[in-house]
């Protein structure tokens, strides 16, 4: 086989090397977001439903702050087993075909770059170590007056976006426009 056609296929391999480790990486990655969502409930009685809510999801009450209408609350987020069993998979995939190409390069060492595939769940472990972390949850309510005299909530959130997504479904809230 030509070297150069080997050379540019070892370079887009380890290309691809790159990408997959910037990706496995990226799975334990912080995405904290702050969101403020519009209730057209009373501020008592959406309380009411958030610690419901957040009870039934795990958390419990961190802190209240009374005086700013804040409460934070914690949980311990698990890692998935799914997500951990298909990163190492992934990186299996990458290291396998990252040795195909090495051991095409170098023939003499094609047991040797083969061998590397059970470095694959290293990334599962990562994974695994990483993703279950404790989380929190800081919400702040306030009623804010309209126009036809009946009062709304606005609720500012500060939560990993996943949450925040769960959060406007289950309780039916609408991002400020």
């Amino acid at each position: 086989m030509n070297t150069t056609i080997l050379s540019s296929t070892f370079l887009l391999t380890l290309l691809l090397a790159v990408g997959l480790f910037f990706f496995i990486r990226a799975s334990v990655k912080d995405r904290t977001e702050q969101v403020r969502l519009i209730a057209q409930e009373p501020e008592e009685s959406l309380l009411t439903q958030l610690q419901q809510y957040f009870d039934q999801r795990a958390y419990r009450v961190a802190a209240v702050d009374a005086a700013t209408h804040q409460v934070t609350f914690q949980g311990f987020v698990r890692p998935s087993w799914f997500l951990a069993i298909f990163l190492t998979l992934l990186a299996a995939c990458g290291i396998l075909c990252l040795s195909l190409v090495l051991s095409l390069l170098y023939p003499t060492l094609s047991y040797l770059f083969f061998a590397l595939v059970l470095l694959a769940p290293a990334a599962g472990v990562f994974y695994w170590k990483k993703a279950g972390r404790s989380e929190q949850v800081c919400l702040k309510v306030e009623a804010v007056p309209t126009q036809d005299t009946s009062l709304q909530s606005l609720i500012t959130v500060t939560a990993h976006r996943d949450e925040l997504q769960e959060l406007q479904q289950a309780l039916k809230l609408k991002p400020l426009a």
